[in-house]
């Protein structure tokens, strides 16, 4: 049963991962946020970007920095949250 959750939990923040970093490509490509594809990720991904980028507006580094840190602080925060589900998995 451990050996199948702990799949369960790679394969989602493997997912997550993805859809990220899709989002990140999609920034530098104009207009590809209103298409289907790009609602749907960023609807996806915005309960995790959307925290991290306003701790990053609220911080003496973010405001009027011109590059976007915080999909790189949100894929460290889950990779952080991914070793500790895996940890406590483990355990039983």
């Amino acid at each position: 049963m451990s050996i199948l959750l702990t799949e369960a939990i790679n394969v989602f923040f493997r997912i997550l991962y993805i859809l990220i970093v899709i989002r990140v490509l999609m920034s530098w490509i104009p207009g590809s946020a209103y298409s289907s594809i790009g609602r749907m990720i960023y609807t996806l991904t915005d309960p995790i970007l959307g925290p991290v980028k306003r701790m990053m507006d609220k911080s003496p580094l973010g405001g009027g920095m011109m590059l976007d840190f915080s999909p790189v602080i949100a894929l460290f925060i889950l990779d952080i949250i991914q070793m500790i589900l895996l940890y406590i998995v483990s355990m039983f």
